[in-house]
């Protein structure tokens, strides 16, 4: 299977049989018929086939049907649902999801959300936005603002356009607009999802084949919640096609993945479908908000998790390189940045050279890849920044979270005051910068 993306218009998605996308070796191996097959068939142009091949169907009435039948097996409060006095607004960014999240919503026992008309249906272009990502913030949900302050809605639920990333915003009591991140809303939908099933599953030895999935540069929130619940947490490498598969393979071996996520506002709340799902994610998400407005309910039982993301514009791959080795030669050949100001560095983890000084023989165990570039900083204050590429934009993207155990004196505010001193991306990337002067493209922070 073929699909698009929010993203540029060459770049699409494609599917393995099981559901996720693909990875290497089938990656390599589709590429590889392609260029083997540039010229179209003769019986390409005999569009007769279309209509007489006995293998044509539409599979979009029972896919449907079954995707919702599925997807009401993970509805745990349909009652509390059903009397719900929460509104919600669904924004689906001039794309695909406004009929299923109206579906999903009935399949759940809720009223209908409040669609934003001028962004309900299909448009390629676009018009009410700049760029149709929800990950984007404030600057998409405009239009949702105003209509959740016309009619009184408490909570946004904004899909982008091919339904397959969520973004949540809730009004606040000073009138203010929260707009969460992906490690936020990743955060809560994990606990959320976990005490549904736990209350499902009372027996303690169940939670021991239970796992839950997050990229290596997403909050590791989920992990302290593994370690006091007892269940598993991996991490993979950025992208659901890795949390796809390897919920794949744990599936197959007898195990449960109740959940995966990635900071990108991607969310697998459903095992039945293995890959982000915007849809299933706004219903789960409207259940928890509904649920939590009648709960006071706080996280902090976790630990306390800060994180912050950004990224720097580079247009120059050479640039890009020379500042990454920069990293690997900081004091020497071969030494990784030993301090980030007063911060001490604990653990390094290359995936570009294979490097891992976590594990005793300092090979890494996640898949590495000489293509792009990809490291990571553990600090002795708990604290975790990775730095990495991106593959489709001009972008060094950076990922920064500190994590204090429960009854922590510095509490959230300190933890974002020491975070902000424990910003290495910054610091690091431009003393590079400064050494490598004679580059001459501009290394932009936002």
């Amino acid at each position: 299977a073929v699909t698009c993306s929010h993203e540029i218009l060459q770049t699409s998605q494609v599917y393995w049989e099981n559901g996720a996308q693909i990875i290497s070796p089938h990656d390599k191996g589709i590429a590889q018929s392609i260029e083997e097959n540039l010229a179209p068939w003769p019986s390409a142009w005999d569009d007769t086939l279309i209509d007489n091949n006995p293998l044509l169907h539409d599979p979009l009435e029972p896919i449907n049907k079954g995707y919702f039948e599925d997807l009401q097996k993970h509805c745990f409060h349909r009652d509390l649902n059903k009397n719900s006095k929460l509104k919600f607004v669904h924004t689906s960014v001039h794309g695909v999801g406004h009929a299923f999240v109206q579906s999903a919503f009935r399949a759940f026992s809720f009223s209908a959300p409040l669609a934003v008309q001028e962004q309900k249906d299909p448009d390629p272009e676009f018009p009410t936005v700049k760029y149709p990502n929800p990950e984007e913030g404030k600057g998409v949900l405009k239009l949702s603002f105003s209509l959740a302050d016309k009619e009184g809605a408490r909570v946004i639920l904004a899909n982008d356009p091919d339904a397959d990333r969520l973004a949540v915003a809730e009004k606040q009591e000073s009138g203010e607009w929260k707009v969460f991140s992906g490690n936020e809303l990743g955060a809560l939908l994990g606990w959320w999802i976990f005490t549904c099933w736990k209350e499902k599953h009372p027996d303690a030895e169940a939670v021991k084949s239970m796992y839950m999935l997050a990229s290596t540069v997403s909050s590791k929130i989920l992990r302290a919640i593994a370690v006091k619940e007892g269940f598993h947490f991996e991490e993979t490498l950025t992208g659901f096609k890795w949390m796809g598969n390897r919920a794949d393979q744990l599936i197959n071996q007898g195990k449960s993945v109740l959940f995966a996520f990635e900071e990108a506002i991607g969310y697998m709340c459903c095992p039945f479908v293995l890959d982000k799902d915007g849809v299933s994610a706004a219903v789960i998400a409207a259940e928890m908000a509904s649920y939590l407005a009648t709960k006071d309910v706080t996280l902090t039982q976790y630990g306390y998790h800060i994180s912050k993301n950004s990224y720097f514009i580079c247009y120059d791959q050479e640039t890009i390189k020379s500042l990454f080795e920069a990293l690997r030669n900081y004091d020497g050949q071969n030494t990784y940045p030993k301090l980030c100001g007063k911060f001490q560095v604990t653990g390094v983890r290359d995936l570009t050279t294979g490097y891992d000084n976590n594990q005793t023989d300092n090979k890494a165990i996640l898949p590495t890849s000489k293509s792009s570039q990809m490291i990571t900083f553990t600090f002795a204050n708990g604290g975790v920044a990775t730095m990495r590429t991106s593959g489709t934009e001009p972008k060094i993207k950076y990922y920064t979270e500190l994590c204090a155990a429960p009854g922590n004196r510095l509490g959230g505010r300190g933890l974002h005051d020491v975070l902000k001193e424990n910003s290495c991306p910054y610091v690091w990337f431009r003393q590079a910068h400064i050494l490598s002067s004679h580059h001459s493209v501009s290394l932009m922070l936002f």
